[in-house]
């Protein structure tokens, strides 16, 4: 008999619906729930963030289960020559609730306490949330430091965190004297769950009767792994001993791949889009008892992004008012770029949005490599343009942090070209709302889902991409986004980029600038074509729903 009551204080605020009882715990390294809850680094956390948020209004019985996370991700700020700079601040905030509860669990077979905070739905309209912390007066300085920030960069570090998240939060659910019928994995940072759960129920059978797992990787290689004395060492599986952890994981050599085992011992996996279902059943398909591995496409939550104007004009397919309010959202982004940059941007003017997590399989600068061709773009008197780049790259990855500052040294040469620092759910709001066309340039197949198009589009921006991840379920050429064709097979990464680049450039300069310009009509139907198309499939109450019909 489970226990499927949470206590008084923190249960749901509302009669769960008939299709939505089965109780589930969700665990995610980061959530990206409000401006004011800094602990969340990218596309996982918005993800995970809509899913809590439709949770509740869809009145699921699901609770979160995450990480408070003393200094964020981090402050992106900038540098006496405007560089990007990495700020590490301390977080405080008074809505959490203290709910009194403590306990340790080992690390480097050393007691470390955890004590979890509660995030009450009536704040964000979420789902009851619990947040674990390790920065508490009974922990010396290195355990305290386990919280203070998302993603360390130091390996064992990460490892720590991922069992704060993985032990803790399933012994957090033992404190609450509560039994999920599901564990969710958001990714496999929480792996260690599984193995508490192994100890309580004895048998890996029962493990995977509860678990589930979504992974966001489209590459074996991108999977966390770590050698798996190293992990025992640390106590990472709690107390099941080394060879029951082979046993059970099927893992015989000394490479512990936590997606693998987090696969393993669960009774279903999904990806995160169409086609990256189709990359990890081909990913982990050579690999012996892998479950039914599904998709569930991501989605985010309309009632959270949709600005209440552009939407009430959508549905009275009023495209005269959708461009009127278009117009006076970018005038509020331009603030913003005023603010930072010093440049007055003009609402009347075509604007193009780059922005998400600086990665290098993202290519934020692939249009400005071709120097000439952008300078020429970007001194287009007939047809003038507005570029804005906004994104945080991991603090560590010197790489990013390069492209980054290599675009805010070129926008010193371009009046309209601007480069924003510190996007987070604020930034990321205004961005959507003020772009008339939202930029992705990702390698085809590295990017599992992406989202930040989905609520560009809510916000009438157009979705001008390479065709991966969500845009393949989403995107038909010129009716309701632009797609750059997929090159042909065998190219060297040289010749992707340029063939990727050349069509990127051919597009705006012959289709997207004529079009805005010359043939407003067309624009404004192509918008609420779009509009429609994302509203109708890409809001996260359908995916929520999903996790229950195809998952739970």
């Amino acid at each position: 008999m489970t226990k499927s009551n949470l206590p008084q204080a923190y249960r749901h605020p509302y009669e769960f619906a008939p299709q939505f009882r089965k109780s589930v715990a969700y665990f995610s390294m980061e959530f990206a729930i409000d401006q004011a809850l800094k602990i969340y680094s990218g596309g996982l956390g918005f993800l995970a963030g809509s899913h809590m948020r439709s949770a509740f209004e869809l009145k699921q019985n699901v609770i979160g289960i995450g990480m408070l996370w003393k200094y964020g991700y981090y402050d992106q700020t900038r540098k006496t020559d405007n560089a990007m700079d990495v700020l590490f601040r301390e977080k405080i905030y008074g809505f959490l609730e203290d709910t009194g509860i403590k306990f340790t669990i080992e690390v480097h077979h050393t007691p470390v306490w955890v004590k979890a905070y509660y995030l009450d739905p009536k704040h964000f309209n979420t789902v009851p949330m619990f947040f674990l912390t390790t920065d508490i007066d009974e922990n010396d300085w290195l355990a305290r430091s386990i919280s203070l920030r998302l993603y360390d960069s130091i390996s064992s570090a990460k490892v720590a965190q991922c069992m704060i998240l993985g032990l803790g939060g399933a012994k957090l659910l033992d404190e609450l004297n509560y039994e999920p019928e599901v564990y969710h994995l958001n990714e496999a940072h929480a792996v260690s769950a599984a193995f508490h759960l192994y100890q309580k129920y004895g048998s890996a059978d029962a493990v995977r009767k509860r678990m589930v797992f979504t992974t966001h990787t489209p590459e074996e290689a991108g999977n966390d792994k770590h050698d798996i004395t190293q992990l025992n060492v640390m106590s990472f599986f709690g107390q099941v001993p080394l060879e029951k952890v082979r046993e059970i994981t099927g893992i015989d050599d000394n490479v512990f791949n936590h997606s693998l085992a987090a696969l393993r011992l669960s009774r279903k996996a999904n990806g995160v889009s169409k086609l990256h279902g189709e990359v990890s059943r081909h990913m982990w398909g050579s690999y012996s008892n892998i479950p039914e591995i599904t998709h569930v496409t991501n989605a985010q939550n309309l009632r959270y992004w949709a600005d209440p104007e552009l939407e009430n004009a959508r549905k009275k397919s009023d495209v005269k008012a959708i461009a009127e309010r278009k117009k006076s959202l970018k005038a509020t982004l331009f603030k913003t770029v005023a603010d930072q940059c010093g440049k007055l941007f003009d609402p009347n003017v075509l604007t193009i949005i780059w922005a998400r997590r600086f990665a290098g399989y993202k290519r934020p600068d692939l249009l400005v490599q071709d120097h000439e061709r952008f300078h020429q773009l970007m001194n287009n008197e007939k047809y003038p343009i507005q570029f804005i780049w906004a994104g945080k790259p991991y603090p560590s990855d010197e790489g990013a942090t390069h492209t980054f500052n290599s675009l805010v040294y070129l926008s010193h040469l371009h009046k309209n070209m601007a480069v924003l620092t510190g996007y987070e759910l604020a930034l990321s709001k205004l961005l959507k709302d003020g772009s008339d066309v939202w930029l992705n340039t990702p390698v085809v197949t590295r990017e599992a889902s992406g989202t930040s198009g989905m609520t560009a589009a809510m916000n009438a921006g157009i979705n001008f991409s390479t065709f991966d991840g969500w845009i393949c379920e989403f995107a038909e050429h010129q009716k309701n986004a632009f797609i750059v064709p997929v090159v042909q097979p065998g190219l060297s990464p040289e010749e992707r980029d340029a063939s990727d680049r050349n069509h990127f450039f051919d597009q705006l300069e012959n289709v997207i600038l004529p079009m805005y310009y010359e043939k407003p009509d067309e624009w404004n139907a192509l918008t609420l074509q779009s509009m429609n198309d994302v509203n109708g499939f890409f809001n996260s109450n359908r995916m929520a729903t999903e996790y229950y019909e195809k998952m739970y």
